[in-house]
């Protein structure tokens, strides 16, 4: 084939590359059988639309005649959106990690024709430069190698398989001991920063699921230790140049260890998980900062991420090829933004300065050694006021690249962001932008049980993976505890049937990546480990503890232990990746069910519920029943009515539940008591 493939592709980052001289194809049995019938080895090239290298890779290299020439006659070329496709990426991240290569974007594999990997490499310039050697020179001499050293060629892909069947395909039960969560806790602590919070060294990433592991440790054992991490974490990132202070959202990490200059690419995934941890604390702390960033991010999300009813993937890092160039500023256009409102006292309060604190430039932060945060009342409300006339001058710019394509997994995440922060802060239009999305998930990305990927431009593409269906499932029960409409609970039901269908590993126990009616790849993974995103067998301990409390039945009970159990054996080595196990580990060890029986339409209702909604439980399972109906006989609240004709509250835990609760202050004072802990899941 002599052309060109991508321009009949959807995906944003694929289309960037539809006019590269560089003969490019999707991924597919065609790549494949064309490097069959040709003899020659695929180059397989791996990036998102967001990543900065990607498209200086592009620019440099992809983009170049002679260069592309070199491609085409030496590889059959294929571009894979790591987003549209992270079962790929999962299976050659992994492979270039076994061959010594760090990983990341751009990721460049070199692949036999049946697509195993035996050279991996990431960036590399047109030109020699920095000890990096020129692409043209590694596309020659890696073409020769294959050519010329079959011998090496098939060690390497030996070793690659065997790492994988050790990584993925080996019996991973093991025991359990009592004291696991405080001390991974304990272990995990210890790699945070004490001073500026994440975890240490640099790039520093915002990892929301280790910051919840260190919450819910602080809630289990009151160490105070746990506490000031968790809020070192989220407010220094909160003050720091990560955060988008005119427009709301965090960027995908700091490229500092003080959270001062981003790295500027903003993921949906990234802000929903943030979201999420920062709401989960506010319900305990009330912190000023913590409602305003989730107002101000979620303002962001709905104001520029929004595709039809559903949210886009990410924003680009670059504008017209300079990296954060949308989101800096000197410090003459604050003054014309800012003319005839007291300027200088927003350059005190964002460190704004005459030669810029980036490269001439301004990252504004709010990390100051006089003005701290917050400011007096009148001085915030004009600091506000001069962040929405810098918005709108923002706006006069040329915006960075948007992704708009609809991924199943990241909406998830951000529903269920919505649907807890509308809940949590009473905000009506966050809840109801939660279930518009879930629907538009349900309708654009569903098809029957089953789930699609991604979807754009009308066209949805690639069977939905085991993440897709996790998170998909934990958005629909967040939605069920908030608005109380079976229909979501009845959603999360198929979903899970599909998982323990198509996903399930009847051998070693634990959901696969991929469903048994998948496009086969060279392996099929199956991993307990959290990327940026939590893995889907983590968040399925979670989402099935719930659905067993939610139903009482066994079954989910049976599957959520059988899933603990099948990488227990993982925890003592790499408890550090495998936080949402962790965390799901303790919702099935110390569930809270809290019951409310009373009529929706009732104030006294909701005043018990919002006691619930004022307190921090991540391991609760809310319900809220009519009087007339009736909970399954094996719950512990089964046969339980309202006292005296008012709202009742019943709360329960391990089968055993409280005295009647009619009255919100006494409720939330119960739910100040610390959990007690089962002996074993």
């Amino acid at each position: 084939m002599s052309r060109n493939l991508l321009a009949e592709e959807t995906s944003p980052y694929l289309l960037l590359h539809q006019h590269n001289p560089v003969h490019w194809r999707p991924w597919g049995a065609e790549a494949l059988a064309e490097a069959e019938e040709t003899g020659k080895p695929i180059l397989l090239s791996i990036g998102y639309t967001a990543c900065h290298w990607c498209h200086v890779m592009n620019h440099e290299s992809f983009a170049d005649r002679e260069t592309a020439a070199l491609m085409n006659e030496l590889f059959v070329n294929v571009k894979v959106d790591r987003e549209e496709r992270p079962d790929i990426d999962q299976i050659y991240q992994t492979a270039a990690n076994t061959m010594g290569h760090q990983g990341g974007w751009p990721l460049t594999m070199f692949l036999t024709p049946k697509g195993e990997p035996y050279f991996a490499g990431a960036y590399f310039p047109n030109e020699e430069r920095f000890g990096q050697p020129a692409f043209k020179k590694v596309l020659e001499e890696v073409s020769r190698i294959y050519r010329e050293q079959p011998e090496p060629v098939a060690n390497t892909v030996a070793r690659v398989q065997q790492n994988f069947a050790n990584l993925w395909g080996r019996d991973m039960r093991g025991p359990l001991e009592g004291a696991l969560l405080d001390q991974a806790a304990i272990k995990i602590g210890q790699r945070f920063d004490v001073f500026y919070g994440g975890l240490l060294g640099t790039p520093k990433f915002p990892s929301s699921h280790l910051v919840e592991l260190l919450w819910r440790g602080y809630l289990r054992t009151g160490a105070e230790q746990f506490n000031q991490l968790t809020i070192t974490s989220l407010t220094t990132m909160s003050i720091g140049g990560i955060y988008d202070h005119v427009g709301g959202g965090y960027s995908r990490y700091s490229t500092d260890e003080r959270w001062l200059v981003p790295h500027f690419e903003k993921m949906l995934y990234d802000n929903a998980l943030i979201v999420d941890a920062m709401t989960l604390v506010y319900q305990h702390n009330r912190s000023r900062l913590y409602r305003e960033r989730v107002e101000e991010t979620l303002g962001w999300v709905m104001r520029e991420m929004k595709v039809e009813h559903a949210f886009a993937s990410s924003l680009d890092a670059d504008t017209d090829g300079e990296e954060g160039k949308y989101y800096l500023w000197t410090e003459a256009e604050i003054d014309a933004a800012l003319m005839g409102t007291y300027v200088q006292r927003f350059k005190d309060a964002y460190s704004v300065r005459r030669e810029g604190n980036f490269q001439g430039r301004n990252i504004l932060h709010r990390v100051h050694p006089t003005l701290g945060y917050p400011l007096s009342d009148a001085d915030e409300s004009l600091l506000k006021k001069q962040r929405e006339l810098l918005l709108a001058a923002r706006q006069r710019r040329t915006a960075p690249l948007r992704d708009d394509k609809v991924l199943a997994d990241w909406n998830g995440m951000m529903i269920s962001a919505l649907a807890n922060a509308g809940a949590v802060f009473r905000n009506p239009e966050w809840t109801a932008a939660a279930i518009r999305a879930f629907d538009f998930v349900c309708d654009a990305l569903g098809d029957g049980d089953r789930l699609y990927h991604s979807w754009r431009a009308g066209k949805r593409q690639h069977t939905g993976f085991a993440d897709d269906y996790a998170q998909m499932c934990r958005a629909a029960l967040a939605l069920w505890e908030t608005t109380h409409e079976k229909r979501f609970l009845d959603q999360a039901h198929v979903w899970v049937r599909v998982l323990n269908e198509h996903f399930w590993d009847m051998q070693n126990g634990g959901y696969f990546h991929t469903p048994d009616d998948a496009e086969p790849l060279i392996v099929r993974p199956r991993t307990i480990f959290d990327q940026s995103v939590p893995c889907a067998n983590g968040t399925m301990i979670s989402v099935l503890a719930k659905m067993h409390y939610a139903t009482s039945e066994a079954s989910y009970r049976d599957r959520a232990n059988g899933l603990v159990q099948a990488f227990a054996g993982e925890l003592p080595r790499a408890f550090i990746s495998m936080s949402s196990y962790l965390n799901g580990l303790e919702t099935v060890l110390t569930g809270l069910q809290i019951v409310i029986i009373g009529h929706l339409n009732n104030p006294k209702t909701h005043e018990l519920i919002q006691a619930v909604l004022g307190r921090s439980l991540p391991n609760k399972t809310l319900m809220v029943i009519e009087p007339t109906e009736q909970l399954p006989a094996e719950h512990p609240a089964y046969g339980k009515k309202m006292e005296n004709g008012l709202p009742t509250a019943y709360v329960c835990q391990r089968m055993t539940c409280s005295a009647p609760i009619t009255n919100a202050v006494t409720l939330s004072q119960v739910l100040q008591l610390p959990p007690r802990m089962q002996g074993q899941a």
